[in-house]
C-alpha cells in the first residue's frame, strides 16, 4: 500500500529492492509492503509492531476501506478488490464486523441501540434487532445494561457494548483495531479474558491488531510482527519466543515472561528409550504454562510426562530443557519472507492478504 503520487511508480521501485526511506525522500509512503498471509477459519490472528509499522493500514485494506496499491485480499472465496462498491459495502454490512479503538458508540442511543446499529443497517426487522443485540449484550457481559446510554458506562463496559455490535451482526470476520488499548491495564485484562471466553463457543475468525506484545502472545493463535511496514516473521507465540526471526524480534521479546507464554509441548523432547510414564514425578497435559514446571522438575531427575487429550504421552521436559529454555532466546532463524504459501483452492471463509 503506497501513499502519494506515482504510486505504481513506487511499487514498481520497491520490487527492484528499493526501501522505505528512498520512497519517502521522493514524496511517496510505502505503508505496507509484500504482506502475505492467510488466517484460518476460527483463528485470532494478531498483527503487532511499533507505531508507523503499518498495522492498521493493513487492517483497513482487509475490509476494503482502503484498496491496494497492487495484490489482492480474498475472504471466503471473494476477491474483495475485485467487487463494485455496493457489492464491498455489503460485504462490509454482513461479514465484516470492526471493534475501534474508542468505541464509536451513538452517545443519544441506548446500549441496546447501539448493539443492534449493525444489524439496523442489514435492514433487520426490530423485534428481531433487539432480541440479537440482547443476547450479544449477554455473551459481552453487559445483562440488564439494556436501557442505560453510553455516558453511563465505565471505559471498559463501552468496549464490551462495541464487541457485543459486532458479535449481533454474527459477521464471519471480525477486525479489532487497537481495540483495548485506551482501557486500563486491569480493564484491559478483563477484556482480554472475555474475548478468550467467547471465542471458545463462537469461534469467529478474528484479525486482531495490538502494540502490546504481551497482548498479542496472549491472545494469538498466530502472531504477525510487522516492521516499516513489513511482516517479518509469522508463527505462534511459542515460535516467536523460541525461534525469533531476525535480532529486531529477538529484542522485541526479550522482556516477555517465558514461564507464562511458553507451554509444555513448546519445550518438550522425545522420551529416552525405557522411560516409565509411572516413574514421572508429574503428568501435566501439553497446554500447561512451564511454570506450572518448576516445581515437579526441582523434585526429581526424571522428566515430567507430558500428555494429550487422551492421555498419551507426546514428550517429556527434562529439568535442563526447562532452564534452558527460560534463558536466552535460541539462534535466530532466517526470516521466510513474511509469507504463506497462497493458492487459489485455498478452504472458504479463509482471509487472504497479499499486498
Amino acid at each position: 500500500m503506497v501513499f502519494g503520487g506515482r504510486q505504481q511508480e513506487a511499487v514498481d521501485k520497491l520490487r527492484g529492492g528499493a526501501d522505505r526511506e528512498e520512497l519517502r525522500a521522493e514524496g511517496t509512503t510505502a505503508a505496507v509492503i509484500d504482506a502475505s498471509f492467510t488466517v484460518e477459519p476460527g483463528q485470532i490472528f494478531v498483527v503487532m509492531g511499533l507505531s508507523g509499522s503499518g498495522k492498521s493500514t493493513l487492517l483497513r485494506m482487509l475490509n476494503g476501506l482502503l484498496e491496494p496499491t497492487s495484490g489482492h485480499v480474498k475472504f471466503d472465496g471473494e476477491d474483495l478488490t475485485a467487487l463494485a462498491p455496493r457489492e464491498l459495502r455489503e460485504v462490509r454490512a454482513r461479514k465484516i464486523s470492526m471493534v475501534f479503538q474508542h468505541f464509536a458508540l451513538f452517545p443519544h442511543r441506548s446500549v441496546m441501540e447501539n448493539a443492534g446499529y449493525g444489524l439496523e443497517v442489514q435492514g433487520v426487522p426490530r423485534a428481531e434487532r433487539e432480541e440479537r443485540a440482547i443476547e450479544a449484550l449477554r455473551l459481552a457481559g453487559l445483562e440488564g445494561w439494556e436501557k442505560s446510554f453510553p455516558d453511563e458506562l465505565s471505559g471498559g463496559m463501552q468496549q464490551r457494548v462495541g464487541l457485543a455490535r459486532a458479535l449481533a451482526t454474527d459477521a464471519d470476520l471480525l477486525l479489532m483495531d487497537e481495540s483495548f488499548s485506551a482501557l486500563d491495564p486491569l480493564i484491559r485484562r478483563d477484556m482480554q479474558d472475555q474475548l478468550l471466553e467467547l471465542q471458545k463457543t463462537l469461534k469467529k475468525t478474528i484479525v486482531f491488531i495490538t502494540h502490546d506484545l504481551n497482548e498479542a502472545m496472549r491472545l494469538g493463535d498466530n502472531i504477525a510482527v510487522m516492521r516499516d511496514g513489513r511482516i517479518v516473521q509469522i508463527g505462534s507465540a511459542e515460535d516467536i519466543l523460541v525461534t525469533p526471526a531476525n535480532d529486531y524480534v529477538a529484542s522485541f521479546t526479550q522482556d516477555v515472561d517465558r514461564s507464562r507464554v511458553l507451554s509444555a509441548r513448546a519445550i518438550m523432547a522425545e522420551p529416552a528409550e525405557g522411560y516409565a510414564m509411572a516413574d514421572a514425578p508429574a503428568r501435566v497435559h501439553e497446554d500447561t504454562p512451564i511454570v506450572e514446571l518448576f516445581t515437579p522438575c526441582s523434585t526429581s531427575e526424571i522428566p515430567v510426562a507430558v500428555v494429550n487429550d487422551a492421555g498419551d504421552l507426546v514428550g517429556v521436559v527434562p529439568r535442563e530443557r526447562l532452564l534452558a529454555v527460560l534463558g536466552e532466546p535460541t539462534k535466530t532463524v532466517e526470516a521466510n519472507g513474511a509469507a504463506s504459501d497462497l493458492t487459489e483452492d485455498e478452504p472458504a471463509k479463509k482471509v487472504i492478504a497479499g499486498a
